[in-house]
């Protein structure tokens, strides 16, 4: 595997890029989903949830996979928030 030029190799700097840019986008999504709600437009709401949704699974998607890499027995799973 190609190590980087942080000492990671790329794979796994891939992995923690999408991971942190989807967590990163979910916390900001929260106050889209306010503001169309705001704006009384709850289908642009519903979308922004859609999206956060998504976000959330690919980060969760991306521990999986760096926890694959790292030997799997990462106890720092992310907790499940409400469905």
């Amino acid at each position: 595997m190609a190590t980087g030029e942080t000492g990671f190799d790329d794979v796994t700097f891939d992995l923690i890029s999408v991971q942190y840019h989807a967590l990163k986008a979910g916390h900001d999504y929260g106050q889209y989903v306010r503001d169309a709600r705001n704006a009384g437009k709850e289908d642009i709401a519903q979308f922004f949830e859609q999206v956060m949704r998504e976000d959330s699974e690919r980060a969760h998607k991306c521990h999986e996979f760096l926890r694959q890499l790292g030997g799997g027995t990462d106890q720092t799973s992310p907790q499940q928030g409400p469905a």
